[in-house]
């Protein structure tokens, strides 16, 4: 559909872009990054032909450009403008009915019924029909924008450039116009070449991408391959991050904020723990990151508040987890910066150990029964019931762990559950067989992110030993406090 071939060009003689060359497929969405500076508006000028080109070439539909005429250009090609400016005091559907000009024909330029229904549509599909008979002035820059992007599209063009569409859109209507441009590009092969300042947008939507680095191309890939650490921190010139979107197969970037952390380095240790009849607190003095299956808090974030909760084993709610959040509220805990857990074990029976390694340490809280032992490799025979966790692990790493490291912790730590589970010749009631967990335990590894760089957890690693040893440790004491209270 669009083919660049070795451009040159700028302004003023000065090669702003230097031997540029890229294909553009019918229906794709192609997006351009790049810095500030680095020719991505100006690529975008003299694809649409309001720059010349110095050197080179581009063919649309295998035909150069040169040779369209400005009324066949405007059929083939629609622009969207970072700054659309309106110089008349039009109405909303005056200013969409200006993108059907390419398409009329005659000395009197007469308005078909054709026109008037591609109006209407994109009114309707750019959300601005609302108020197609207010006057543009009156409309926000986002309204404004929306009227724009209907005008480009009321041209029916196979090509469509637009240069930043979403700069002045509130986050509903970027989220509405790029769904929009995706779906035009799937069910009418419109063809969109855009310019995106937001790598996370471009890594959302785009099928491709184009990285320009002071005038010439990095790379022109898939958004995985564009969007690598190391790449963005070398053209941006800006600490990143990358990380994989939670819904969607495409990559993320987070900016790093420049920082000290060792300013707020701490230790976790027993001086933050509280214990009460009705739950065990910790609360760190700063977030923690964390991996944890708890009923509120699983998965990966950041929190400060770990909750591990007593109910009674009879415990039964439709939704434990919008009853566990009231109960935290209820206890003057905010449920998003909390990992919560419940357990039937009785509270005082709790194991906590803390261990030490050179410059870290880790901080293993265990509260153990096993009332609902489970051999693993025997669950098909248990049926399934939802009742209260019962070993309930919690890991605490005075450091900084990689992914890999955290998703090695659980490993090492359940590898530690299982062996102390073992030792202690726990049977699974139904199976008659040694038991390797209950059917409801849970953990959390949670580490400050200061200090030690800890890249491995595997059990025979360094932070690994100290896992093993510590949840072993815990584990087997809790569960014999288990055992002593039934036989008191």
């Amino acid at each position: 559909m669009l083919t660049v071939q070795h451009v040159s060009g700028g302004y003023l003689g000065e090669h702003v872009l230097k031997d540029v060359s890229f294909e553009v497929e019918k229906g794709e969405l192609f997006g351009i990054l790049g810095p500030n500076g680095s020719g991505k508006t100006t690529l975008l000028k003299m694809i649409s032909g309001i720059l010349p080109i110095q050197r080179g070439e581009i063919l649309i539909k295998g035909k150069d450009i040169t040779e369209y005429n400005p009324k066949q250009l405007a059929q083939l090609i629609a622009v969207l403008s970072q700054n659309s400016s309106e110089s008349f005091s039009f109405t909303v559907r005056e200013t969409v009915s200006l993108g059907r000009y390419a398409h009329q024909k005659g000395w009197f330029q007469t308005w078909s019924n054709e026109d008037e229904e591609t109006v209407q549509r994109v009114m309707n599909q750019t959300g601005v029909s609302i108020f197609q008979n207010k006057n543009i002035q009156e409309l926000s820059g986002g309204e404004k924008q929306r009227v724009f992007l209907a005008q480009a599209l009321a041209q029916e063009p196979q090509i469509l450039l637009l240069d930043e569409p979403t700069n002045h859109l509130d986050l509903s209507y970027q989220k509405e116009l790029l769904d929009l441009l995706k779906q035009w590009t799937r069910e009418n092969g419109l063809t969109v070449f855009s310019i995106f300042h937001d790598l996370n947008l471009a890594g959302l939507y785009c099928d491709r991408l184009l990285l320009l680095e002071k005038g010439t191309i990095n790379i022109n890939h898939v958004p995985n391959e564009v969007l690598r650490e190391d790449r963005i921190r070398e053209v941006y010139h800006t600490e990143v991050l990358k990380h994989p979107h939670p819904k969607v197969a495409v990559p993320q970037m987070c900016l790093l904020p420049e920082g000290n952390k060792e300013e707020s380095r701490f230790s976790v240790d027993e001086s933050m723990l509280t214990v009460s009849k009705e739950f065990i607190m910790l609360k760190a003095p700063a977030p923690l990151r964390t991996m944890s299956s708890g009923v509120i808090g699983s998965g990966t974030g950041w929190h400060h508040t770990f909750i591990n909760r007593h109910v009674d084993k009879t415990y039964n709610c439709s939704d434990h987890r919008l009853e566990m959040a009231s109960f935290l509220k209820a206890n003057g805990f905010e449920p998003s910066e909390t990992v919560g857990m419940m357990t039937a074990v009785f509270l005082e029976d709790l194991v906590y150990q803390k261990v030490e390694e050179n410059d870290y340490s880790l901080f293993v809280v265990v509260t153990a029964g096993v009332g609902n032992a489970v051999d693993a490799s025997k669950s098909e025979l248990h049926s399934f019931e939802a009742v209260p966790g019962t070993i309930n692990t919690w890991i605490f790493v005075n450091g900084e762990l990689t992914e890999e490291a955290f998703i090695q912790s659980i490993m090492t730590a359940t590898e530690a559950k299982v062996k102390a589970i073992h030792d202690l010749n726990v049977i699974d009631t139904v199976t008659g067989t040694i038991a390797t967990g209950t059917s409801t335990d849970s953990i959390l590894i949670a580490a400050t992110q200061t200090g030690r760089f800890l890249e491995y957890a595997g059990t025979i690693t360094p932070l690994g030993k100290l896992i093993s040893k510590a949840v072993f440790q815990c584990t087997t004491e809790a569960i014999q406090k288990s055992y002593k209270r039934k036989k008191s």
